[in-house]
């Protein structure tokens, strides 16, 4: 040893370590290469949500699809960025931002030409980015706060698509909004953050039980006005509710397995989807 236990004394080199100081470095081993993808399996549900929800509300138009390009190109892209600037080894994200970036560029480029409007869209979207960033280089990307702002980029989709569909110019398509769409909208944010909670509360915050109770709290409360607008004759959000909110109750265990917790997140997202073409 080259120091003892009980102070800091530096033994001198012997014979051994002369004779590996002399011998010769051994060639380092190549890094593995960087993922190409986020580990956050779970966001990709996230983006796919607006995306259907939308669906029964637009009228199509081929700017849809550089549209919803960029939208999934860009959180890969923005998640290759941030690792880039904040990451202690921002290399290992150099193939995943070189393959992301100009993608999402491209079909971002494209769906301002079709549709100039969404330039708004994207200083919005920006300002997001800007947040997420904070919190990255806070080594806090998992927070509750960085997870409201893509629950808050998510539901913006949903109007953001509609409107995609209905005209182009500068000005955004304001009177696309009316009640269904905002309906669809809120929707969207109060599902994904119920499910954030809930997956919160099972993984990262075992530890504290005050977001389990929020997140069943939160639940019933989504049932409660679910429950609201099927006695007004909406009844579609009814059944996503109800098994947003058993799930939530009954799948409380901290022992579960990640991608089975997943898998039931999943379930419940595609229920809502499929419940909102009776929007």
């Amino acid at each position: 040893m080259s120091t003892t236990d009980r102070g800091a004394r530096v033994d001198r080199p012997g014979a051994s370590d002369r004779a590996a100081a002399a011998r010769p470095a051994s060639p380092a081993r190549p890094g593995r290469p960087g993922r190409l993808v986020p580990d956050q399996h779970g966001a990709w549900a996230f983006l796919a949500l607006p995306v259907f929800l939308a669906a029964p509300a637009l009228s199509w138009h081929p700017a849809l699809v550089p549209v919803v390009l960029a939208w999934v190109a860009a959180y890969p892209a923005a998640w290759a960025l941030t690792g880039r600037l904040t990451a202690p080894r921002p290399h290992r994200f150099d193939r995943a931002l070189r393959l992301w970036l100009p993608l999402a560029g491209v079909a971002a480029a494209a769906s301002v030409a079709w549709r100039p409007w969404l330039v708004w869209v994207g200083v919005l979207y920006g300002l997001g980015y800007a947040v997420s960033l904070t919190y990255a280089r806070a080594r806090r990307e998992r927070a509750l706060g960085n997870d409201l702002v893509l629950v808050a980029q998510c539901a913006l989709m949903v109007p953001v698509l509609v409107g995609v569909g209905a005209r182009g110019g500068w000005v955004p398509p304001w009177p696309t909004f009316d009640g269904t769409l905002a309906l669809l909208t809120a929707v969207c944010a109060l599902a994904l953050v119920g499910s954030t909670l809930h997956v919160k509360s099972l993984i990262r915050e075992r530890r504290r039980p005050g977001f389990a109770r929020a997140s069943r709290w939160f639940s019933l409360a989504c049932l409660a006005a679910a429950t609201g607008l099927a006695v007004t004759g909406t009844p579609w959000p009814l059944m996503p509710a109800t098994l947003a909110a058993l799930r939530t109750h009954l799948l409380r265990d901290p022992s579960l397995r990640p991608g089975r917790i997943g898998m039931v997140e999943l379930g419940v997202l595609v229920v809502l989807a499929g419940s909102a073409w009776w929007a």
